[in-house]
């Protein structure tokens, strides 16, 4: 058996984003930090895209809906 140690990539609309090492594992800190590059990830809803070799993937996700 095989241990292997996984990263966490975030990922808004296609374009992997930067994870600067003091806020690796902090996600709210995170949150706030990826939506100063990209303010729509405020409203976004998060979504575990599975493992990607040895990185899981966390997308952003833009919410769907109506106004009003």
């Amino acid at each position: 058996m095989q241990i292997t140690k996984l990263t966490r990539t975030y990922r808004y609309d296609g374009i992997d984003l930067p994870v600067p090492p003091h806020l690796a594992d902090d996600p709210a800190q995170l949150r706030a930090y990826h939506a100063t590059l990209y303010p729509a990830i405020l409203n976004a809803g998060t979504v575990d895209a599975g493992i990607s070799g040895t990185a899981q993937v966390i997308e952003y996700r833009r919410a769907v809906g109506t106004k009003g």
